[in-house]
């Protein structure tokens, strides 16, 4: 009988001691938002209070490139409602024009009138509506095309998701039976005004430099035609932020953005006479990424520049230094394991950010997640962190 009760008490503190290894969180102690690679728009920021120009700035961040002048950069066409089943367009002034894909021109639509499209089997069904008037349906095409008169704003509606434009014109394509909304603009101006990636109140040389990094970047996406959105490039954080004629309407500071716009016109980031790959992010752990660390191809001038104005929790109050809490289950959940007993960063890049992630369960199986796949699934804002429990 004794025999039988050491082992029972035996048996009781190992099981204790199991559940005693497996933490109820975990803590994620981290600075930075975003991947970190290029311009550091935090840095660009601190180096303008600091009475550095924007081309100070481009050179900093893009070590060994050069701005350039090209007035005459074409078009781009930027996606701005992906696989919609429904959208409207209004206008506030002037009236707009709904045309066949070949610009013949079907109807006009004046001030107060609604115009919608709706796919129905692999066709876009537009119709007219206006308040106390019978609808107006219009025979259904694949695709259809909105032009407006210069000075007239119009809204378009997709979802509840709104975007104003004030120039180009609009498209609208069904794509494996669903719409797909694009806008056309001058890259050097049109698209470059409605880019909302940073705050327009910021010193006048930060704008610069992230309008000529925008520019870039948009003049890097128009090589091919997306056949899943019909576009160069999408509205989205995914490419870049845009907004249309919001941005540069925006109480007070709008008019500051559109100045740099102009103020920079025509001006690209090249290195030895071509244009970069350009990149850019909110900010960094205290030292920007090389692109070889995060995505695996080297550029050189996506290289580590040290950004000790990400650290500064004046000019970064939010992202300077942050924390987030993992629970177990979170954890379990991302790396696939039954319960997680130890998180451990297992390795690091030049700018010590992290690499990869291994979980261990109490059981003693492991899983490893690439940074990147650590972040997206449990919602972590940058790669420099360390983590406790």
């Amino acid at each position: 009988m004794k025999k039988l009760l050491v082992i029972l008490l035996l048996f009781a503190t190992s099981t204790s001691a199991q559940a005693a290894e497996v933490p109820e969180r975990f803590y994620v102690n981290g600075s930075g938002f975003g991947h970190g690679v290029g311009l550091s728009q935090i840095g660009a920021k601190g180096l303008a209070l600091e009475g550095k120009s924007s081309s100070d700035i481009i050179n900093y961040f893009f070590p060994g490139t050069t701005i350039t002048a090209n007035p005459d950069l074409g078009n781009i066409r930027v996606n701005i409602a992906h696989l919609a089943t429904y959208i409207t367009i209004t206008n506030s002034s002037g009236a707009i024009t709904l045309n066949k894909s070949d610009g013949t021109p079907v109807a006009t639509i004046p001030i107060g009138s609604t115009l919608k499209f709706a796919v129905v089997t692999k066709v876009i069904s537009p119709t007219i509506s206006a308040p106390k008037q019978k609808a107006i349906v219009i025979p259904a095409a694949t695709s259809w095309n909105v032009r407006w008169d210069a000075g007239t704003i119009i809204t378009v509606n997709n979802g509840g998701t709104t975007t104003k434009l004030g120039y180009g014109e609009v498209n609208l394509k069904d794509v494996l039976n669903k719409i797909e909304l694009t806008t056309t603009l001058r890259l050097n101006d049109q698209y470059i005004y409605g880019i909302s990636e940073m705050s327009s109140s910021w010193p006048d040389a930060a704008l610069a430099s992230q309008v000529i990094a925008s520019r870039t970047y948009g003049l890097s996406r128009m090589g091919s035609l997306r056949k899943e959105c019909d576009c160069n490039i999408y509205n989205s954080k995914y490419d870049q932020n845009f907004v249309g004629f919001s941005k540069e309407s925006e109480a007070k500071y709008g008019a500051m953005w559109k100045a740099a716009v102009d103020a920079t016109s025509g001006q690209i980031i090249t290195y030895q006479g071509n244009p970069i790959n350009v990149y850019f992010s909110s900010s960094s752990g205290g030292v920007t990424q090389k692109a070889s660390d995060v995505w695996g191809t080297d550029f050189p001038y996506l290289t580590n520049v040290p950004d000790p104005w990400s650290l500064d929790i004046v000019l970064n109050p939010q992202y300077a230094h942050w924390l987030r809490v993992i629970s177990q289950a979170d954890a379990a959940k991302a790396f696939g394991l039954s319960d997680v007993a130890t998180l451990k960063v297992d390795a690091r890049s030049t700018s010590n950010s992290a690499l990869s992630v291994t979980a261990t369960s109490s059981s003693g199986k492991t899983s490893q997640l690439q940074v990147g796949t650590f972040k997206t699934k449990l919602l972590i804002p940058a790669s420099w962190f360390d983590i406790t429990n």
